[in-house]
């Protein structure tokens, strides 16, 4: 079994690169990675909602499975998200991911149908006594209808089936609770806001999960040294900047865009900016940026020193 503690720092929810025509770009994810590590990130999460878990083929996932893992070559854990609407289904991303060499599963509560605590823990019973690997529980109520709540966390934790949690719920109180009630046991909590870092960092929490680290990833690993050195005051003026480019890279759509539209073009627009990856397009039915866009982007970077 994974030792937990090796969960910790930067975790970026890696972007997904595609091809023009809309394949999964296989040089541009190697180079993503590379690019992470080169930058100290502390582990790589594969399958998020940056990642556009929800859009991808079945063919897609496999592709982007194998050259994920391959890219990264053991140098960092790699946790690979298993969400769906279905058990079996989310039984058999993490059996695939377990066979290709992942070190751990990101597992939401099921989405479309509305279900109870009860249904959610049986759930993650299930994927866990089913694939055997260890399990990141995903809070992320905007997008599954329902929260995670503290008592089903604490029940999964001590019968050992899930090892820790990424926050992306944005009730910071509830956060702030887990923390108080898991304080003292080996379970990892990450914040998946690019926001707070620093704040819940503070709080106790053992790492980020940010989107935009696959933009910043530099930065946001300084962000995380700077707390673990108890240099508060610089970690705060860092995530100031860090917030302050992020609100205008994802802003950068018109009224065609969705927000998650918008985010995704910003992001990839400033990793095609950077030269890491070959395209900004995105899965549909989100809509990709334009040249227009893309400039837009670079000028929001240049703005503020990130490029």
């Amino acid at each position: 079994m994974l030792d937990p503690t090796r969960f910790h720092g930067i975790i970026p929810p890696i972007c997904t690169p595609l091809t023009s025509e809309g394949a999964i770009d296989i040089p541009s994810v190697h180079s993503l990675i590379d690019y992470l590590l080169d930058n100290g990130v502390h582990g790589l999460f594969a399958f998020g909602s940056t990642g556009e878990c929800t859009s991808l083929t079945g063919q897609q996932r496999k592709i982007l499975l194998e050259a994920v893992l391959a890219a990264a070559k053991g140098r960092v854990p790699v946790l690979v998200g298993v969400m769906d609407t279905s058990t079996e289904r989310c039984i058999e991303y993490g059996r695939a991911a377990k066979a290709a060499g992942a070190d751990a599963l990101v597992v939401a509560a099921p989405y479309y149908y509305r279900t109870t605590q009860a249904e959610i823990i049986e759930h993650f019973r299930r994927i866990h006594k089913t694939v055997g690997l260890p399990i990141m529980a995903y809070d992320i109520p905007a997008t599954v209808i329902i929260k995670l709540e503290g008592a089903t966390i604490r029940q999964l934790y001590e019968e050992g089936v899930i090892i820790g949690l990424k926050d992306s719920s944005g009730v910071i109180d509830a956060l702030r609770h887990t923390l108080l009630r898991m304080r003292g046991t080996d379970f990892r909590i990450f914040t998946g806001s690019e926001l707070l870092v620093d704040l819940c960092l503070r709080m106790g929490a053992h790492g980020g999960v940010p989107g935009v680290a696959n933009l910043f990833p530099a930065e946001f690993v300084r962000l995380y040294d700077l707390t673990q050195a108890g240099e508060w005051d610089s970690a705060a003026r860092l995530q100031e900047r860090l917030l302050l480019c992020f609100y205008e890279l994802i802003a950068q759509g018109d009224s065609r865009y969705s927000g998650m539209s918008s985010a995704l073009g910003g992001f990839k627009s400033g990793l095609k900016q950077k030269g890491v990856i070959r395209s900004t397009r995105v899965a549909e039915p989100l809509q990709s940026f334009g040249a227009v866009e893309e400039e837009r982007v670079a000028e929001a970077m240049r703005r503020h020193g990130f490029l």
